[in-house]
């Protein structure tokens, strides 16, 4: 509607001052295009169940699983439902993308031309169905509930229940009778569900009142925890206009940051992990396959079709069956249906999939709020994922509200697939907003999350039993108590903290138990006897811990899980604690005639995990380092695929930290080949000054560009590895000071 400048600073990062909201949203939809256009295309195909027609066959099951659940069909009806302003400020992005797609000369980003594929128009539901695959991955419990429905073939409820033991402080957790489900076949659902997220994906958010810090107003740190890759997730932006003006992260495909400051408060998220996913089993009608049992007699499914498009192959006609509960995910099995045959069918219900979610009108509100308010005001409409939300104001208030749509269940606490004939374990309704946890500038002047438990044994309502360990939320609380004040490079200083409390607290158990009968094993015990628990990456003790645990992990419950292990296998230290403490059951192999104890097996597992390391790093254990095993990995999903050439196109950093460091850095044991690459940690982190926001700070993993060939592609990655950041700025006098080009979009 007028003149848009897009002034890109010296790392390039596009600061854009619009005439009005629907133009800044336009502009970001366009600046997104420049720098991310594969990355939005491949996310929106993700989500829309349409990689099968660029990859082929190897995605057809992603594809079958997502057009199943209706993803994109929800996010079109969530679209309908939504406020004009919300309407419009997609609107207005999307056509802001298309004018890059319509406007731009020269070749297209070099996927585009691998894949031999064009960009189809930007549309509304592109962008919101992304945020349902992020939902998506901060939500994994209906892959733990098949999980679980798996083991009950082989374990008891109360060897699975000892497998998710209870959040620390907690009673002890009891599952419903699983011999029900020793007769479905859960086995093969398990082939047709997506990959499982990284283990262990989290964040961290900490706010502090002007008591606590140097300044006398509030800081607030955040650091979001997800998959790693390149391009990163985020995309570093800044939105001026007249009603609003906002810094942080953005997701390439949104039009607002995700996270960020505005002129009058700033906020941070970190994943509640909620019970939203339930897979409830519907009994089929004996008479009629095509209608299924319900408390109130037989019902028809409602049925659709889905015409799944392959490169280089026939189209797939996919069935998609829906009952009370939700999308029948069986129905991704090939055409014999074991869970048909045995006269019954899984549904599969979350949150995300209801067709009045606003969580999308929610963060678009959220940003325009003037006060802690309007800020609440605005997640009245914010349905899932369920976030841990600190704020903290120019005028010295900080909060904290953990908003979302959490099911309360007739009967059960969804750790377990339920009939769904019955009636018996059904939603009911969600908890109302007002009972959602929530604090307002509390007495102690702090606020802290890490994904643990935010609700104490009084709250009256189910949230989750999926609760992350607390190591890290005791570590970052420690630390803050350490001085009376704290300043941005103090905060700078917890966010980069590698001491391993889950080590600090699992090692000494492992070293009484274990009776090493080498040279090396005596070595080694030696060595981690003296050691800090830091997790450093130019040190062996985290690399010799860390194999130790992963051969630990295989010698205790591979041979009672059998198949499912891989499904299981992460570094579980409540886990691992509890059988070095009193729970020894687990170290009888049942495979062998003898009893092991688990002396036996802490030895065998160490002696293991030496020639694992020595075939690989060599036999000196003192030249071991971590970071040579354990390296922060962003790998493109095209490029890095190409012989020789592939390496060019990623990130490869030797790292510190573990998953439940406070500088958190996963990885998946179950690789067998590279267990301790990082392929999760903080992609984005920020430290938000209320005292003077010009002085805040943040970086994402990777660089601002997709484009392989800019020297924007990865120029933030070693800043983000050694916990460095760039200003975080909105002054145009600075911001003009270190720009390196100007946008300027003018109306046609």
């Amino acid at each position: 509607e007028a003149p848009v400048e897009i002034v890109r600073d010296e790392h390039g990062i596009p600061h854009i001052f619009a005439a009005s909201p629907a133009d800044a949203f336009f502009a970001i939809g366009f600046a997104h295009a420049q720098d991310r256009l594969w990355q939005m295309e491949f996310q929106r195909r993700i989500g829309a169940g349409r990689l099968a027609e660029i990859f082929g066959e190897r995605s057809l099951k992603t594809d079958k699983f997502l057009r199943t659940l209706g993803v994109y069909h929800v996010a079109e009806e969530n679209f309908r439902r939504f406020d004009a302003n919300t309407k419009a400020a997609y609107e207005a992005y999307a056509a802001g993308v298309n004018a890059y797609l319509e406007q731009r000369s020269g070749a297209l980003p070099p996927e585009f031309v691998l894949l031999s594929h064009e960009p189809e128009p930007w549309r509304p539901a592109d962008s919101l169905v992304w945020t349902k695959m992020m939902a998506w991955n901060l939500g994994t419990n209906a892959m733990d509930e098949a999980l679980r429905a798996r083991l009950a073939k082989r374990l008891t409820s109360a060897q699975i229940a000892a497998l998710w033991p209870p959040y620390p402080g907690d009673g002890p957790a009891v599952l419903n009778d699983v011999a029900w489900l020793r007769a479905l076949p859960f086995e093969a659902l398990a082939a047709v569900m997506p990959e499982r997220p990284p283990a262990g994906l989290g964040s961290n958010n900490w706010v502090l009142a002007g008591p606590h810090t140097e300044s006398g107003k509030p800081l607030l740190a955040n650091d979001p925890h997800l998959g790693l890759g390149i391009p990163s997730l985020w995309y570093l932006a800044h939105l001026s206009t007249p009603e609003f003006d906002v810094i942080g992260a953005t997701l390439p495909g949104l039009p607002s940051p995700v996270l960020g400051r505005t002129r009058q408060f700033a906020w941070g998220f970190t994943n509640t992990n909620p019970d939203v996913q339930d897979l409830f089993v519907e009994r089929l009608d004996a008479q009629d396959a095509n209608r299924y049992l319900t408390p109130d007699g037989s019902e028809p499914f409602a049925v659709r079709s889905e015409t799944i498009r392959v490169k280089d192959g026939e189209d797939v006609v996919l069935t998609v069956h829906k009952s009370r509960h939700g999308p029948i995910v069986s129905d991704v099995l090939e055409e014999l249906n074991e869970f048909t045959e045995a006269g019954h069918a899984v549904a599969f219900a979350w949150t995300a999939l209801r067709a009045d979610d606003r969580t999308a009108q929610a963060g678009l509100h959220m940003v325009m709020a003037q006060n802690w308010d309007g800020f609440v005001a605005a997640l009245r409409d914010y349905h899932t994922p369920q976030q841990n939300m600190v704020y903290a104001d120019m005028f010295g208030n900080i909060g904290y509200i953990a908003p979302a749509r959490v099911p309360i269940r007739r009967g059960g606490d969804g750790r377990l697939p339920a009939p769904g004939w019955s009636g018996a374990y059904d939603w009911t309704g969600f908890i109302p907003f007002e009972a959602l946890p929530r604090l307002f500038n509390p007495r102690s002047g702090r606020i802290l999350t890490a994904n643990n438990k935010v609700v104490g044994p009084n709250y009256p309502y189910f949230i989750t039993d999926d609760w992350g360990p607390p190591y890290r939320a005791e570590r970052i609380g420690a630390l803050l108590g350490a001085r009376e004040t704290h300043s941005l490079e103090s905060l700078r200083a917890i966010q980069g903290d590698i001491k391993s409390l889950g080590a600090e607290r699992l090692l000494p158990h492992l070293l009484q138990a274990a009776r090493p009968s080498s040279a090396a094993a005596r070595a080694a015990l030696a060595m981690l006897s003296a050691w800090d628990h830091e997790m450093a990456r130019d040190r062996p003790e985290p690399l010799i811990y860390m194999a130790w645990l992963r051969e630990l992990m295989v010698a205790l419950f591979a041979d009672e899980l059998g198949d499912d292990f891989a499904d299981y296998w992460s570094p579980r230290i409540d886990v691992l604690e509890n059988v070095f403490t009193g729970d020894a059951a687990w170290c009888d192999d049942q495979r062998t005639a003898e009893t092991e104890n688990c002396a036996a097996q802490a030895s065998l597992a160490l002696e293991r995990a030496l020639a694992f390391l020595a075939a690989r790093h060599g036999e000196d254990a003192a030249a071991w380092r971590w970071g040579e095993a354990h390296y922060a990995y962003g790998r493109h999903r095209v490029l890095g695929e190409i012989p020789v050439l592939g390496p060019l196109f990623e990130v490869r950093l030797p790292n510190g930290g573990e998953k439940d460091t406070v500088n958190a850095a996963g990885f998946t044991l179950s690789k067998a080949e590279q267990p301790f690459v990082q392929n999760h940690g903080p992609g984005y982190r920020a430290i938000y000054d209320l005292a003077e926001p010009e002085r805040s700070v943040f970086i994402q993993s990777t660089g601002q560009s997709g484009n392989p060939f800019s020297s924007h592609y990865k120029d933030f990655a070693e800043l983000w590895r050694d916990v460095d950041f760039v200003p975080m700025l909105t002054d145009r006098a600075r911001i003009e000071a270190s720009a390196v080009g100007r946008l300027v979009l003018t109306p046609q």
